[in-house]
This record gives C-alpha cells, sequence and structure tokens, in this order.
C-alpha cells in the first residue's frame, strides 16, 4: 500500500524538487527566469538570423562576431532552465510558450543592412542585461544567491556582447 500511495502522491506533483525557497520565491524566479529563458532564445535566433545574412565590405568579421556571440548566448539557455528546475519550478516547453513570454523583439524582415543589424543586436543586449539585472534583485529580495551568481556573469557576458557590437557599428 505505501508503494502506491508514494505513486499517487508523485503523480500529484512528479516535478516537485525539494528547495529552500519558498513557494512564492520559487513561482516569482521561476516566472523570471522563463522570461529570460525566452529572451534568451528569442536572441539567439535573431543573432543567428543576422549572422546568416551579413553581408557587405566586412562580412567576415560580423560574421565571425554574430557566431561567437550566438553561440555565447545559447549556452546560457541549458543553465537557465535547469536553475529553475533546480529551485523546484518548471520551465518552457515549448516554442509556442517560449514566443508568449519573449521580450525581445524578432526580425523576419527580408534585408537589414549589417550596421542596422548590430544595433539592433547591441540594444536588445542592452534590454537582455536589463532584464537579468531585474531578475537579480528578486533574487536579492528573496536570498536567492546561487540564482544571483549565475546572473552576474550573464550580466557580464550581454555587457560585453554589447560593448563588441558597439565597437564594430562605428564608423570612420
Amino acid at each position: 500500500m505505501n508503494d502506491l500511495t508514494n505513486v499517487a502522491e508523485r503523480r500529484k506533483a512528479p516535478l516537485n524538487t525539494p528547495s529552500a525557497l519558498s513557494e512564492e520565491a520559487t513561482r516569482d524566479i521561476s516566472a523570471e527566469l522563463n522570461a529570460l529563458l525566452a529572451d534568451t532564445m528569442a536572441l539567439y535566433m535573431k543573432t543567428k538570423n543576422f549572422h546568416w545574412h551579413m553581408s557587405g565590405p566586412y562580412f567576415r568579421d560580423y560574421h565571425l562576431l554574430l557566431d561567437e556571440q550566438s553561440d555565447q548566448i545559447f549556452a546560457t539557455t541549458d543553465p537557465i532552465a535547469e536553475r529553475v528546475r533546480k529551485i523546484g519550478g518548471t520551465t518552457i516547453r515549448s516554442m509556442g510558450h517560449s514566443v508568449k513570454l519573449q521580450r525581445i523583439l524578432d526580425n523576419d524582415a527580408d534585408f537589414v543592412t549589417p550596421p542596422d543589424m548590430l544595433a539592433e543586436l547591441r540594444e536588445d543586449n542592452m534590454s537582455l542585461a536589463r532584464y537579468m539585472k531585474g531578475t537579480h534583485a528578486l533574487c536579492d529580495e528573496y536570498g536567492d544567491v546561487a540564482t544571483a551568481s549565475l546572473l552576474e556573469q550573464w550580466i557580464d557576458e550581454a555587457e560585453r556582447r554589447t560593448w563588441f557590437l558597439f565597437e564594430s557599428g562605428r564608423t570612420g
């Protein structure tokens, strides 16, 4: 009977990961991390899009820059999702779910000039860093030091990408 009770309880909450955070903290931080995950996925796709459609006299430099940046952005997706699970939350389950949460806008234009690509990605990375700082503040409120620590690294990476995009897009 005990095994059946455990199975029944497990089915009620199959992803009930133990966490030292309160239920409210888990809910709020998970929601913010899921929005960051959606933004990160959107920024990754946009960066790859611009990487694939780069043209012009600085093609090689920009193409390689965006390839490097997209790899770095993609590398954060799994740690963000895993952090949601580590604190007891659930994460994005589909592209449709991701699209509902993302704040970074897609760019489906047939053609974007290289300077406009760099400027748009610069602004998007600045926005992502701002969203991460907001999530960091929430983590501080709840005492979630581990998530805050991860965010600090990702904020630094977003700010570095912003800097590179700014410097690469300068003329003269």
